[in-house]
């Protein structure tokens, strides 16, 4: 390593840390009382002076705030008055300064747990403020850290893989780059055994300082890069935030995976079949191409390996332009000299144009292995806000997409259904118009889709209470709006596969 980290070898030594900074309140709650909502929310865009100008006091939370995250020496007085003096300087998370100072050698950030526990993520010094953006310029990282090694905290790409991951009890769960240590403490709560593979050593080390300090048991930490740590060993859950930045080159271990445009992501859904258990889902976040003459949908499509159900969703897509800027910035390279950004800049549209990139787009990878041989396979653009934590929606969709392949129609309509909870129904039409022009569903919370019914639709979602059989339901508006009943079952199954598949209607029993 480049650089001297802090040991987590002690854990009694660590226990005591974590106590001073439960005691100071040094959680994500506390930080959002002491900052208040706008400074808050301004360390993740890389803007510490509000946070500066709310820690002026002498507190131990301000004290922790100042060394942790705005990377300000303290003096050692006010260090002592918070923390453990002693061990925090024998383990390496103080190092003495000029005169009476002492600083921290890396980033300490309150994180909530998903049941209230307070953690806290370890990463390279100004990452855990606004990602890499938080890294003062120069070529080095902070702490002279060369920046292709630098180990990044939390930001919204990993919260939100940690929402959407299904969180069901398994044996075995592996986080697949695991950088600063975020999904393996997420999945230590509901795994037995955790294994965390990075190509980095730095990583590896931030996942067992992350791990310790949050009271979360070891995990079995391995190095190396996709698959290759863990070859010949199965798992019930994967998960992955991989460096998946489509760049010109390897230039930052933490973002470009060294593969050529979106390689590195396919790669890892096609391998992920022979690294799962049956019934083991993988989730990763990942980019794409769209690449011209291509449907994006039919391309990550055929990434999906036999014998796999595969739930993918688009969420945002940047032109070429766009996203090359928006990593330029990460890299820093909007702080060289005119001239070299120009030539990087160019560089990245060169790549894009040579692979006949017109977009790329952003989102979300769910493969569930089924071992059907007709499995589902549902690639979707979905920009709209959605309701997170979603793990418990993906394992639905998955579930209902069980069911819909085991019913043939006629099996169909003897099933019965439930409205799903916070739906609601909108009639959408002129005003004082006899009858609307339509009629919406639509979903609040999980997903919060919205679909359009006719009338016949909406009268059957209203209906559906877990009583009766489709069929019947059916049977009765055949016989309230005056249509023959056996049309009405003939034409109906697709409109009940639909709102099941999009999760408004839920299965009730056999």
């Amino acid at each position: 390593m480049s650089t001297n980290l802090p040991a987590a070898s002690d854990r009694a030594r660590t226990a005591r840390l974590r106590d001073a900074l439960l005691a100071a309140a040094f959680t994500a709650d506390g930080l959002l009382d002491l900052l208040g909502a706008p400074a808050y929310a301004a360390l993740a865009r890389s803007e510490t002076v509000p946070a500066l100008r709310a820690t002026r006091g002498d507190s131990p939370l301000e004290t922790l705030v100042r060394l942790f995250l705005l990377q300000r020496p303290v003096e050692s007085g006010r260090a002592a008055a918070a923390l453990p003096m002693d061990d925090c300087l024998a383990d390496g998370w103080l190092v003495r300064a000029d005169g009476d100072l002492v600083r921290a050698t890396v980033d300490v950030r309150p994180f909530g747990g998903p049941e209230g526990q307070d953690w806290w993520i370890v990463s390279d010094l100004g990452c855990a403020v606004g990602g890499a953006g938080g890294i003062a310029g120069g070529a080095d990282g902070a702490g002279g850290v060369d920046r292709s090694e630098l180990v990044l905290g939390v930001g919204g790409a990993s919260t939100t893989l940690a929402g959407i991951t299904v969180r069901t009890p398994v044996a075995s769960a592996l986080d697949l780059g695991t950088g600063s240590g975020i999904q393996a403490l997420h999945a230590a709560q509901h795994a037995t055994r955790v294994t965390a593979t990075d190509l980095n050593p730095r990583a590896l080390h931030m996942t067992r300082l992350t791990l310790a300090l949050s009271g979360a048991p070891e995990a079995d930490l391995r190095e190396g890069s996709l698959f290759e740590p863990v070859a010949d060993e199965t798992y019930d859950l994967i998960v992955s935030n991989p460096p998946f930045v489509i760049s010109p080159g390897a230039r930052l271990t933490y973002r470009d995976g060294g593969m050529g445009g979106d390689d590195l992501c396919r790669t890892l859904v096609q391998q992920s079949a022979a690294r799962l258990n049956d019934g083991g889902y993988c989730q990763l976040l990942a980019n794409w191409q769209h690449v011209e003459g291509e449907d994006w949908r039919e391309r990550l499509a055929s990434w999906v390996p036999r014998g796999c159900d595969a739930w993918i969703v688009q969420r945002e897509v940047q032109d070429v332009a766009q996203y090359a800027e928006l990593w330029l910035r990460d890299a820093g390279d909007h702080r060289t000299a005119p001239a070299d950004y120009a030539a990087r800049y160019d560089a990245w549209l060169d790549e894009f144009e040579a692979r006949k990139t017109k977009g790329v787009g952003f989102g979300w990878i769910t493969l569930r292995k089924s071992g059907s041989d007709r499995p589902s396979v549902v690639a979707e653009e979905w920009p709209h806000p959605v309701e997170q934590p979603l793990g418990a929606s993906v394992r639905a969709h998955f579930e209902r997409q069980d069911f819909l392949r085991a019913h043939d129609d006629a099996s169909l309509l003897a099933a019965r259904f439930k409205l799903a909870d916070e739906v609601v129904q909108e009639q959408v039409g002129l005003p004082g118009a006899e009858d609307p022009e339509h009629v919406v569903l639509r979903q609040n919370r999980g997903m919060r889709r919205a679909t359009k019914v006719d009338t016949v639709g909406a009268g059957f979602a209203g209906v559906c209470d877990g009583s009766l059989s489709a069929g019947r339901i059916l049977d009765a508006i055949a016989q309230l709006v005056g249509e023959d009943a056996v049309l009405l079952r003939d034409r109906t199954p697709e409109s009940i596969r639909l709102l099941v598949e999009q999760g408004f209607l839920t299965p009730v029993g056999d």
